[in-house]
């Protein structure tokens, strides 16, 4: 559909590093999206923005600069995670749209702040955890609802990584200057700490400004999850892990595996669900995917394919008879074959769906998200399910330090 030059969706970013400059040509994938403004607190990266969108982009350290520009009609918000539930809920109160980078908040008592700006703002708010659009999710969701698989009783998880970059060992700039970073706009409210550029470019490795394997990767998992489910969330989590291999100064996990208890509801039958993260895994390449697995067959699903084995359940329970006497034998089978008589057995059958790889899940999300805008529908992310995925990944990394399950009522999304 073609947009007047006037009719242009126009955004800026806020944290313009690696995950926000990929939104950033996402975003203006979409026709009629213009990026006018961009916000970091290193120099370098507001230079690029200019180099990549023009020397016209209005750039800046302070996005409350952003938030006051009334040619801006919705944002980007890409920075470390302290600091997502915070701009987004501000950007919403400025009559901002917003795309939230995955997961939407830090810590678990800053969700329902965020839902009461979203319902405040009437502005669309989406999170950015792509997998929500996938087209292998929408596949899975289908089958899923016609009970391709029989009753669901139990969901495989993973998401491994081998790499210094998979581990999120980033480039660090050379002798960075303390005049082009803004280091106490980083820390925001975070515990002060002295200059130190390695917990910017790597923040994901730290506690205070990231969440860990659970906020960044699992956050992935149970948004496909809840995606193909329907459902809100779990009533139990408990999970351990820790640094195993990158012993780099980080204090997030670098292993982490999980067990989370989910409820019957209208959507789906009770079911256990297992969550696994290794950033040195030793496989070759990175790993992603769900196992579901029900009574009558098993979905699996990878970046961009789904298998689907049927195993239709057994026509009669057998028997173990041998044991008895030769009379007690005869009249089991007597009984036996008048509740139970020959037929022929259902036949197994696999099917495999395989989706392009160009459909790039990321950019079917930012078409939602201008979809969105445009008055084509609610967000398909949007505050509440943002929250329902996070809050139980923050769960795993409070267990995963204390040793304690933890009870979580998804309904009220508080903890029980």
């Amino acid at each position: 559909m073609p947009y007047a030059p006037n009719d242009n969706v126009q955004i800026a970013l806020i944290g313009a590093g690696g995950m926000g400059q990929g939104d950033a040509r996402n975003a203006t994938a979409q026709p009629g999206t213009k990026l006018v403004a961009a916000c970091d607190i290193y120099q370098s990266r507001l230079d690029r923005m200019r180099e990549v969108y023009g020397a016209s982009t209005y750039t800046t350290r302070d996005y409350r600069e952003i938030l006051n520009r009334k040619d801006i009609d919705a944002v980007i918000v890409a920075t470390p995670d302290h600091w997502h539930a915070r701009i987004t809920s501000q950007a919403l109160a400025a009559g901002k749209h917003v795309y939230c980078q995955k997961p939407m908040v830090q810590k678990i008592e800053e969700g329902p702040g965020v839902i009461a700006a979203e319902k405040a703002s009437g502005k669309i708010l989406q999170v950015g955890s792509q997998y929500v659009s996938s087209h292998v999710f929408v596949k899975a969701r289908d089958l899923f609802r016609q009970g391709a698989i029989g009753q669901l009783n139990l969901v495989e998880a993973w998401l491994d990584r081998n790499t210094a970059l998979g581990a999120w060992q980033y480039s660090l700039p050379v002798n960075p200057n303390q005049n082009d970073i803004d280091w106490n706009r980083f820390l925001g409210h975070a515990p002060k700490h002295p200059f130190e550029p390695i917990r910017l470019f790597r923040w994901r490795n730290y506690n205070d400004y990231g969440t860990g394997v659970a906020g960044d990767l699992f956050i992935h998992l149970l948004s496909g999850l809840h995606t193909v489910t329907g459902s809100i969330g779990p009533t139990k989590v408990f999970a351990s892990g820790g640094v195993r291999f990158w012993k780099d100064g980080r204090d997030a996990p670098d292993v982490m595996l999980a067990i989370l208890d989910y409820p019957a509801s209208s959507a789906h039958p009770a079911f256990t669900l297992s969550l696994r993260v290794n950033l040195a895994s030793g496989v070759a390449q990175e790993q992603f995917g769900f196992r579901f697995y029900g009574s009558e067959g098993i979905m699996t699903t990878s970046y961009s394919s789904l298998r689907l084995e049927k195993h239709p359940r057994e026509i009669e329970p057998g028997y173990t008879i041998n044991t008895f006497a030769q009379k007690d034998q005869d009249a089991f089978l007597s009984s036996y074959r008048t509740k139970f008589p020959r037929t022929a057995p259902s036949v197994s059958a696999d099917s495999e769906f395989t989706f392009k790889p160009q459909v790039d899940a990321h950019q079917l999300h930012h078409q939602a998200f201008a979809h969105s805008i445009r008055g084509g529908g609610p967000s398909v992310e949007d505050a509440t399910f943002g929250f329902r995925a996070a809050a139980p990944a923050l769960l795993c990394n409070q267990s995963s330090e204390t040793g304690v399950a933890y009870g979580w009522d998804p309904v009220t999304m508080r903890r029980a």
